[in-house]
């Protein structure tokens, strides 16, 4: 159960950062840094997830490029220049005479080729079948990156705000340790304590200013890894609210789900695809091939000879070609490729064994963050009452300054365990999300343009020239 919209006040130590998790991020603050605007950030600006784009782009290029089996090929040839001939002959006649012919031409020629391949083994259509299977094998793995680089921004931007309020509790407790070091010199002065409670109190307001360069240490590291996740310095930054009610409502549907849908066992059953397609490839090299070209070239001023002044040559031809025994590669290759199926094969059971581990793993962590806020709240609610107690005790003596002093970094580490757990709170809600395969913009509703690979596919799919980019490039 969290609780909001309360402060923790024990000699002006406050502690509440942290303590609205469960409230919507909207009505906490008008301004500043919310966790949905820097989700929005990441899965804009994170140059891991533009990198996996680009991949995917990428790989949206073998498709085309397997359909081109399909297309003809022409090419064009050209030829000319200059030469200079002679030649000498020598008469069978008697008595022998000998003929000579010089001259310089300049010959050129020019032709084209067409060829068109008719079949190949099913290779071309097999080779396009594995193209679109890479693309959605790439897609499920851009589905994996955007939800690995979410669950990153939300677990820096929690990070960040659990080391702000540690920072801040930990300068208030210095405050706290340097007005309680006061108040026992001045009784020292008159008396009341010795010479060892002030150094008691020297000693725990010592530890405390290191605790706070620990802080300050912790906070600027947040800070920095905020920065490179969510590509923009962090503003000031509102506390953040759990996703569990975009889970199953029980560990069995959760692991059913992800068993269905996770991107890591999607990508593997379409590596799976690929891998039973590239068998298919390969056999294709013990089929025949047959194939037609068509040839036309035209020739001015034949190169080695002056008579001729101009020729040409058309032709049309069918090949076919029937292998008998190239070495035994191809062989190779097929065997090659069976392994390799086997092996995506066992690495599909592997992912959905993995995706299974986590997905409990992760409910377990989500139930223990859930307890962990009662259990610390209620840590805080009799810290400070204990260290109330305490301070009053030490008044009519008692108690020492070292029971004030250990009530008091009692109290600080309870309100220290509070935040942490309510920032473990949080993020075990995205990291369940995660586990399960639904931490998407479009599950927790960002305000946030899809980046919709479709749209890049159709527009290279059927593309038979060209060298620029959809983007222009």
């Amino acid at each position: 159960m969290s609780r909001c919209g309360r402060s923790w006040w024990t000699g002006g130590f406050a502690v509440g950062a942290l303590a609205c998790v469960a409230l919507p991020v909207a009505v906490i603050a008008a301004h500043g840094e919310t966790l949905e605007s820097a989700l929005v950030h990441a899965y804009q600006n994170n140059p891991t997830l533009n990198s996996q784009r680009a991949a995917v782009r990428a790989t949206d290029e073998g498709v085309p490029q397997a359909l081109s089996g399909y297309r003809p090929r022409v090419s064009i040839t050209a030829s000319g220049g200059e030469q200079s001939l002679g030649t000498t002959t020598k008469t069978t006649t008697t008595p022998n005479s000998y003929t000579t012919q010089t001259g310089y031409n300049s010959p050129f020629s020019a032709g084209a080729t067409i060829a068109q391949t008719i079949f190949n083994g099913y290779q071309t259509a097999n080779r396009t079948r594995q193209a679109e299977a890479q693309v959605l094998a790439a897609r499920s793995t851009l589905r994996l990156t955007e939800q690995t680089v979410l669950l990153n921004a939300v677990t820096a931007y929690m990070n960040l705000l659990r080391d702000t309020a540690i920072l801040d509790l930990q300068r208030r407790n210095v405050e706290v340790l340097q007005e309680q070091l006061r108040q026992v010199r001045d009784r020292f002065n008159v008396g009341e304590v010795t010479r060892t409670d002030v150094a008691q109190s020297e000693s725990r307001l010592a530890a405390g200013r290191s605790q706070v360069l620990t802080a300050e240490s912790n906070y600027k590291t947040s800070g920095a890894t905020y920065r490179q996740v969510i590509g923009n310095d962090p503003g000031k930054l509102t506390p953040g609210t759990p996703v569990d009610r975009f889970s199953p409502n029980s560990l069995p549907n959760a692991v059913g789900s992800a068993g269905a849908s996770h991107p890591a066992v999607v990508t593997a059953q379409f590596n799976v695809d690929v891998a039973q397609s590239q068998v298919k490839v390969a056999e294709g090299a013990l089929y025949p091939t047959l194939s037609v070209q068509g040839n036309f070239q035209k020739n001015y001023l034949a190169a080695g000879n002056l008579n001729t002044m101009e020729s040409y040559n058309a032709s049309v031809l069918g090949q076919l070609s029937v292998p008998i025994y190239q070495g035994g590669a191809e062989y190779s290759a097929i065997r090659q490729a069976k392994e390799t199926l086997g092996q995506k094969r066992l690495d599909f059971d592997i992912a959905r064994d993995q995706v299974r581990q986590t997905v409990v793993q992760s409910w377990g962590q989500l139930d223990a963050a859930k307890a962990n806020i009662d259990a610390t709240t209620a840590q805080v609610q009799a810290a400070e009452i204990a260290v109330n107690g305490v301070r009053e005790e030490a008044r009519v003596g008692q108690r020492t300054t070292l029971d004030v002093l250990n009530a008091q970094q009692e109290l600080v580490n309870a309100r220290v365990a509070l935040v942490t757990a309510q920032r473990d709170r949080v993020v075990a809600s995205f990291t369940l999300l995660s586990a399960v395969g639904r931490l998407a913009p479009q599950t927790i509703g960002l305000r946030v343009p899809v980046y919709d690979a479709q749209v890049h596919y159709e527009q290279v799919r059927d593309s038979w020239s060209g060298v620029r980019t959809p983007d222009g490039r």
